[in-house]
């Protein structure tokens, strides 16, 4: 029987951006004792692979696996069976390439194998991107009624939950109800820079508002102590692994 998993306890899922297998293994160690899990992203998978994948989930934390695959529903469907078979606790696809894709994807993860299957999230629009960006690209939603429509997209086939930012988690709740998935970037503490993101807000801000998972990287992994940074946030929140 194929189980879905649980998210930790602890929301913070510090991101290892680098192409350099050894310092993101570095990073995961230093501070194990203060977050929840650890994600990799693309620049990680094109320089490691799979065999990269395996060793950072061979540390014992849960792993997001954040390729945001975008592509016809056979090609999707491929890629989610492939990288089910790593041990990420969450993978995810991009809401955007529709309800046969969603569904692929959804339906590729419960056959994968296994004991337990990836929470299968959807990205629903970039932190980087604001409605000036949506509307450079044809979109004539703001950004939070284009992200609350793809939540309930995404719902409505099967998945687990969505990325979004912190600007949308109490209307997709709204819409969305409790027990969907809030996977939430764009994750700055005060004493922080804001860096590239442009939907923003604090850890314990949009723990409050209802994330299930904080995605939060260069606040932590930039810092001139990461294992301080990471303990102070989660501090902050009252929380630990």
């Amino acid at each position: 029987m194929t189980n879905t998993p649980k998210l930790p306890d602890n929301p913070i899922f510090v991101a290892l951006d680098t192409a350099n297998l050894a310092q993101a293994l570095a990073w995961a160690e230093a501070v194990r004792g203060h977050v929840g899990g650890v994600k990799t992203g693309l620049e990680f998978f094109s320089a490691n692979g799979a065999d990269g994948v395996r060793a950072i989930v061979d540390l014992g934390l849960p792993v997001f696996l954040d390729l945001k695959f975008h592509d016809i529903p056979n090609t999707v469907a491929g890629a989610v069976r492939a990288v089910s078979r790593l041990g990420a606790a969450v993978v995810n696809v991009h809401a955007s390439g529709g309800p046969a894709m969603l569904d692929a994807a959804r339906e590729a993860a419960e056959s994968a194998g296994g004991t337990s299957r990836p929470l299968v999230i959807a990205v629903t629009v970039l932190t980087s991107m604001d409605n000036s960006d949506l509307v450079a690209v044809g979109q004539t939603l703001s950004a939070t009624e284009q992200v609350v429509h793809l939540a309930k997209l995404s719902q409505d086939h099967g998945l687990d939950g969505v990325v979004c930012s912190p600007a949308e988690i109490a209307p997709i709740r709204a819409a969305c109800g409790d027990d969907f998935q809030l996977i939430v970037p764009g994750i700055r503490p005060d004493w922080a820079a804001s860096g590239d993101q442009k939907r923003i807000t604090t850890p314990r801000q949009a723990r409050d508002r209802g994330a299930n998972m904080l995605v939060i990287g260069r606040p932590i992994t930039g810092a001139d102590d990461p294992v301080a940074a990471a303990a102070r946030i989660a501090e902050e929140l009252g929380t630990s692994a």
